[in-house]
């Protein structure tokens, strides 16, 4: 595991903000076209060069829809070039799958994310607010692995789509996916705080993600769920099993870090707070010694429970969640109702 207050472990770059789909959900609040101050050709591959001084070790294309650039094979092929593992996260278009993904994986695509949001075409249709993303993604889905590229599927888990929870199981044992990442809703973006799951929702569905680990042939993770990894360690203990592996312990600023399409230097997409810019700041400088990034990775500066938790290295809630819901970044995780032994008055487990 890297460093985190050295470099962020995943690094997230909009490339753009253009795309061709208008969703529910969308943090980008993505728009058709390019906005007129996004990073230009020579701006974006000078910006890999600062990332690959950086060295994250895994580098995200995301969007918008990051196939929507002129020059992504370019900025694919400079960071592959620099050592740099590329993932791509596009939308999932008519653009994307007349794209050859044998190229992708030869210009330095590693793996590729594609997100289903809905367990029926009806549903994840409606969700995305284009007709036919259903039958693209999974077209898109098969290319991928025909390709060579590993593929993880996105699912946004709201009031609206937790009902489909065992719809999206069954779907996802016919796509095999090489991981499943279950993204629990930010109120960002065209998100809403009203399409927020109950705290106790979300308990029940830790409980069926733990079950599910141990029953699909791939990989359960959580992205700004990250109270799940509480519920893996509570399992863990009561089982007298030994701790889980590969659980990192990122969130927002702490291992993360996110570059807007105009260069805006943040501690992840779903924490729109600007600590600086890569057309007139150094991206290291500022990931390792703006105080926001340093407050962020400070799991001792977290309020309410969680600055209390036990658990709060290993998990430290949403500061994404926390900031959409009341402003205050470093406030308790809203979506959490566990109760941190320090305040229930017993000793925590070592």
């Amino acid at each position: 595991m890297c460093d985190f207050a050295e470099r962020p472990f995943i690094l997230f770059w909009e490339v753009t903000r253009a795309c061709a789909l208008a969703c529910q959900h969308c943090r980008a609040i993505a728009q058709p076209q390019a906005h007129p101050q996004e990073l230009s050709h020579e701006e974006a591959l000078a910006l890999v060069d600062k990332i690959a001084e950086l060295a994250p070790p895994m580098l995200v294309l995301t969007g918008g829809d990051p196939m929507m650039r002129r020059d992504i094979f370019d900025i694919i092929e400079r960071a592959a070039g620099k050592g740099l593992r590329v993932a791509l996260s596009p939308a999932a278009t008519n653009r994307l799958i007349n794209t050859d993904f044998h190229k992708l994986r030869q210009a330095g695509v590693v793996s590729m994310s594609l997100s289903l949001d809905g367990a029926t075409q009806e549903t994840h249709d409606a969700f995305r607010r284009v007709p036919h993303t259903f039958e693209r993604t999974l077209q898109a889905a098969r290319m991928a692995k025909e390709a060579g590229i590993q593929l993880q599927i996105n699912t946004t888990i709201s009031r609206t789509t937790l009902p489909e929870l065992e719809g999206f199981v069954e779907l996802l044992k016919q796509i095999q996916p090489d991981v499943w990442s279950v993204f629990l809703l930010v109120p960002t973006g065209r998100a809403t705080l009203e399409e927020l799951p109950e705290a106790a929702e979300l308990e029940t569905l830790w409980q069926r993600l733990l079950e599910l680990r141990t029953e699909l042939p791939f990989a359960i993770k959580t992205t700004e769920g990250h109270h799940y990894r509480r519920a893996l360690m509570q399992a863990a203990r009561n089982s007298g099993a030994p701790a889980p592996r590969h659980m990192v312990p990122t969130r927002d600023g702490k291992g993360v870090a996110f570059i807007s399409h105009i260069g805006e230097i943040q501690p992840s997409g779903f924490l729109p707070i600007t600590a600086g810019n890569v057309r007139t700041d150094d991206l290291a400088t500022i990931y390792r010694e703006h105080p926001l990034f340093i407050q962020l990775r400070n799991d001792d500066a977290l309020g309410g429970k969680c600055g209390k938790c036990e658990y709060r290295r290993l998990c430290g809630g949403s500061r994404a969640r926390a900031y959409g819901s009341n402003g205050d970044m470093m406030a308790a995780e809203p979506l959490c109702n566990y109760i941190p032994a320090a305040l229930r008055g017993t000793t925590p487990q070592p």
